[in-house]
């Protein structure tokens, strides 16, 4: 499935250290999960979380959802056993944390050849410190088997000395050379937690914030915030409707040899058109998904 048609509008964290939780992910109607062997596990936790995950990933059951695990560092204890494992598990990707440089993707796209992970697992990177933000260029184009960007807007902003303001103005800048690297190199990318989860309504405007800049979804903390990120980011229908018209009128033009058409007193040209395509080609996986 191309980056731009998976559903990826609620990526819920989960720790592998949970049992219980990995369990319950397989009934989740979030479209993908984050299963943490990283800063959601103890120190002592963190060899039965790998096991749990991989024996979990053997036995299936997350039907269509992206399954990523984050790993530990490869400069602390656990990282290289994480991604040994993980590369010879049935994960979609290895997510890894605090990526600075190019050279940590390669190192472990290397890794992932040698251990002869499966030809679909990706890397993802977390995206969560001021010299992350600098090299964002450099790392979104470090290896065909870079996936995507998750933004770690918490560590990020530890880092930055900022606050967390309900339109993260401290942030933007962050976010947008992010958001320019993926795109220049066709990465998915997700925007960060919302650490208050009695805040319904900051919630509801980060997800309209989120959207509204170009990220496919958003990471969550818990299950209860997995219907409204999916709503948030899902096209509406509405969206849809319109998109699927301009594409028939656009067929209808280009079939007498125009280049462009009027739909509804809109210029539509073959760049609206390919916008439309997306959101449809979404629009048609978050169905079928929910078919399964």
């Amino acid at each position: 499935m191309a980056v731009s048609s998976r559903p990826r509008r609620s990526v819920l964290y989960m720790p592998g250290s949970n049992a219980r939780a990995l369990e319950k992910g397989r009934s989740l109607s979030a479209d993908g999960l984050i299963l943490d062997i990283e800063d959601a596990v103890a120190p002592d936790s963190k060899t039965l979380a790998r096991e749990q995950i991989v024996t979990a990933l053997d036995e299936g059951g997350y039907g269509a959802r992206e399954i990523q695990v984050r790993v530990n560092g490869l400069n602390t204890p656990w990282g290289y056993d994480d991604v040994v494992a993980i590369a010879k598990s049935r994960a979609d990707a290895i997510l890894l944390p605090k990526v600075e440089s190019a050279e940590t993707i390669r190192h472990v796209a290397a890794i992932l050849q040698a251990e002869g992970a499966h030809e679909n697992m990706r890397i993802w990177c977390m995206m969560e410190t001021p010299l992350a933000m600098l090299n964002a260029r450099e790392i979104a184009g470090a290896h065909p088997l870079l996936g995507g960007f998750v933004m770690g807007t918490s560590d990020l902003a530890k880092d930055l000395n900022c606050a967390h303001t309900r339109d993260r103005l401290p942030m933007i800048t962050s976010l947008g050379l992010c958001m320019l690297a993926a795109r220049a190199y066709d990465l998915a990318i997700l925007d960060g937690v919302h650490l208050d989860l009695s805040d319904d309504d900051g919630f509801a405007h980060a997800c309209q914030q989120g959207r509204e800049m170009g990220f496919d979804g958003k990471t969550l903390i818990h299950p209860k915030t997995i219907d409204a990120a999916n709503r948030a980011f899902a096209p509406a229908e509405g969206e849809i409707a319109w998109a699927r018209k301009i594409i028939a009128a656009h067929e209808e033009a280009s079939a007498k040899g125009q280049g462009v058409v009027v739909v509804d007193g809109k210029l539509i040209e073959n760049l609206h058109v390919i916008t439309a395509q997306r959101l449809v080609a979404l629009a048609e996986s978050i169905e079928a998904m929910g078919a399964d």
